[in-house]
């Protein structure tokens, strides 16, 4: 995720300023649709409204804009890249792509004040070495390295200035900019999902929220020879300063050029740690960014990174797919329906149609999870999910509100297929799923499943 701009801009801080960014872009879109419009009109052509909002330009001055802005509009962008990078067509996809690279860092100046601010004028004394050059540069924030004078070295997370003011103008703003895309299937209620990610972001904007929980999923995951974390250092950490120890490794795509049986064993750890996030703990980082999983290719271990978007799930939810879980791998559908009807994923009001393509997905996906091995890397399920979906958005009907909490479940596993694909792994997923398929009762009176995975296991 090392950014490759020399050139380097300041981060629009101030809200005035943020807003006239995000302003701009939109009325820059707009001017392009409506010439681009008009074009297609005098050539006789329809006026598809999405095709000409996701043209290379408007979808490269996107990514341009939203990578200098940082932040909320910076990780809205990141999401529609994850989501839709695999039914977008390719060149645009690629385009959006940049939003999962990398942010555009800060400025040397800017970044010394925002250190100046954190820490006081005197900083650099306890430093034998502080690179200005960030290895990562996120939507909230970027990282450095440094050595302290003790000898211990750091990765050290800045949060860009003005990042935690401007969220809910951010994230006002970019509602609108999504309206005007007409992208939005009609009568879709987009409130309720806004008001969450103003919740979600207002967390990774404190730095020191995601200190403790690192120390805390430190501590519930316990020693593993499978997964290593950074340990947080207190002292030099603040609400927009987060200094971590530096631990080296590579990024978990690296492993795609390595033996079939590492990508496996990868794939197979990740896999296995959801599980038991989900079904253990009831605590799951649910930020599946490639970046958020490093290799180490001396130990094999896999580095966990940023714990902004950890949250922890009532009992109920985690009772709720259990049985959802359970009846897919035991391909009982009448009972796949009644635990998403549990989960307000169907009710009484579900248009028929999208009740039909629900349980036609969950078939088509639980029949692949039940394969001895699942191969991510020949599979065509992508695919076959993707033709359902199309049918069912050619349904004159809007999708119902999905509990949020389901959303970002679905966005862990959605990413960690998407890595999976990547690492080409082959991975007996049914054999992970199997320990966790015990009767509801055998929850115990904290809500996680008696039985365990070992993460001790090849």
């Amino acid at each position: 995720m090392t950014p490759d701009r020399p050139h380097r801009r300041a981060v629009p801080a101030g809200r005035i300023s943020r807003l006239h960014r995000l302003g701009a872009l939109t009325t820059g879109i707009s001017g392009r649709l409506a010439v681009d419009g008009a074009r297609s009109l005098l050539r006789g052509d329809p006026l598809d409204l999405q095709k000409l909002l996701l043209t290379p330009a408007n979808a490269r001055q996107l990514a341009d804009d939203l990578a200098r802005m940082r932040g909320a509009a910076m990780k809205l962008g990141q999401l529609i890249s994850m989501e839709a990078g695999d039914v977008l067509p390719p060149e645009l996809a690629q385009i959006l792509s940049r939003l999962r690279a990398a942010a555009d860092p800060m400025p040397p100046q800017q970044l010394k004040t925002v250190l100046r601010d954190a820490w006081g004028s005197d900083w650099r004394r306890a430093f034998r070495r502080f690179d200005t050059r960030p290895i990562a540069a996120a939507s909230i924030g970027q990282v450095h390295r440094a050595r302290l004078r003790d000898g211990r070295e750091l990765a050290i997370k800045v949060q860009y200035p003005g990042i935690a003011e401007s969220i809910d103008s951010d994230v006002a703003n970019l509602g609108a900019l999504v309206r005007l895309s007409g992208l939005l299937p009609k009568g879709f209620d987009l409130v309720p999902y806004l008001d969450a990610a103003r919740v979600q972001l207002r967390t990774e904007a404190d730095y020191l929220q995601e200190a403790r929980e690192i120390t805390t999923y430190a501590r519930m995951l316990g020693d593993t020879e499978a997964f290593l974390l950074p340990e947080v250092l207190p002292e030099w950490s603040t609400r927009s300063v987060l200094s971590m120890s530096y631990i080296p490794s590579r990024p978990i795509e690296t492993l795609a050029e390595a033996s079939q049986s590492e990508r496996d064993q990868a794939m197979r750890r990740l896999l296995a740690l959801f599980l038991d996030e989900l079904f253990r703990f009831r605590t799951v980082q649910t930020d599946p960014n490639f970046a958020n999983f490093r290799h180490c290719p001396t130990t094999g271990r896999i580095v966990l990174l940023d714990f902004g978007a950890v949250r922890t799930f009532e009992p109920k939810l985690v009772e709720a797919v259990h049985s959802l879980v359970a009846a897919g791998m035991a391909q009982n559908l009448a009972a796949v329906e009644a635990a998403a009807e549990t989960l307000g994923i169907l009710s009484n009001t579900t248009p028929a149609a999208f009740r039909k393509s629900f349980l036609e997905i969950a078939a088509m996906v639980f029949s692949d999870l039940r394969q001895e091995v699942f191969d991510f890397g020949t599979s065509d399920l992508l695919e076959r999910l993707r033709e359902t979906g199309r049918a069912l958005a050619a349904e004159p009907i809007a999708p119902p509100e999905i509990p949020i909490d389901l959303l970002y479940l679905q966005r862990k596993a959605a990413g960690l297929f998407l890595l999976g694909t990547r690492l080409r792994a082959r991975v007996a997923v049914a054999e992970l799923v199997e320990p966790h398929l015990g009767p509801r009762g055998s929850y115990g009176a904290g809500g996680v499943l008696s039985k365990t995975t070992s993460f001790k296991h090849g």
